[in-house]
């Protein structure tokens, strides 16, 4: 007659449930895994297929119950550290919303707003063509892989146990949201640069002529200005974008390192 012992399902209960959580909050958070769109059976059927993988590997798990306080503890924690390493790398494709931010404004296409299902409100075209741009070079440099290996790789800088996280970890991750700022500006400059400009010569323009009607030209034209330096700018889009994916994985360790419980 099989037979299970309450400790050993509490140990099989544990193997599984810790890294399941940790997993589950980074394909919630994550980019492409955790879009709206993707249903959230998908995501918890693809959590638990990793963590059906991932959990032999990781040794032996703390000697806590799980519907203990420490067992609740511990998994805060795991939704935590993964929640934190989602977000890391969601910052990338916000900087990429930051400048097409920047970019319609400057072009006069602020207002020109579409509903996004994954912010749950209005974001303005330029901002979703470089976002859809920048998820298709994500996917085509298997960027989506390049996460779950580093979220692996956190499971020996941060095990999983009952300790509480470093507040380094934090600060790191709040550093790195300057990244939000900086990266989004440096990839809109030459479009702000070029429409700065022409708008100094419509100026220009419009005090020697000002019987040309400047408000009447000057939108047609901005935009015009704007849509043909995104064009030139696309084949110098992808190298940007994929130096920012790589440095968003590296940060990802990072925060995880940072993240590690001190002793």
């Amino acid at each position: 007659m099989f037979t299970v012992t309450y400790a050993q399902l509490n140990a099989w209960l544990t193997a599984f449930l810790w890294p399941f959580v940790r997993i589950l909050a980074l394909v919630a958070s994550a980019p492409i895994l955790g879009h709206a769109s993707v249903p959230i059976r998908v995501k918890v059927g693809l959590a638990a297929f990793m963590a059906v993988i991932i959990a032999p590997t990781l040794g032996a798990m703390p000697q806590v119950t799980v519907f203990s306080a420490a067992g609740t503890w511990i998994l805060v924690n795991q939704l935590l550290i993964g929640l934190a390493l989602g977000f890391t790398m969601q910052i990338v494709f916000g900087a990429v919303e930051t400048a097409g931010g920047i970019i319609g404004l400057g072009m006069g296409l602020g207002f020109a707003t579409l509903f996004d299902p994954q912010s749950h409100g209005s974001t303005d075209v330029v901002s979703m063509l470089l976002n859809m741009i920048a998820m298709l070079a994500f996917v085509a440099l298997d960027g989506h892989l390049q996460v779950i290996s580093a979220l692996v790789m956190t499971f020996q800088a941060v095990p999983v146990d009952a300790n509480l996280l470093s507040a380094p970890g934090w600060r790191t991750l709040a550093d790195w949201g300057a990244t939000l700022f900086a990266g989004g500006l440096l990839l809109a400059l030459p479009v702000v640069a070029a429409l700065l400009i022409a708008n100094l010569c419509l100026g220009i323009l419009n005090r020697a002529a000002p019987q040309i009607g400047i408000f009447q030209v000057g939108f047609p034209l901005t935009m015009l200005v704007g849509l043909l330096l995104i064009q030139l700018m696309l084949p110098n889009m992808i190298p940007f974008f994929a130096r920012m994916i790589d440095n968003g994985i590296e940060e990802m360790g990072r925060v995880a390192l940072a993240l590690r419980p001190t002793p």
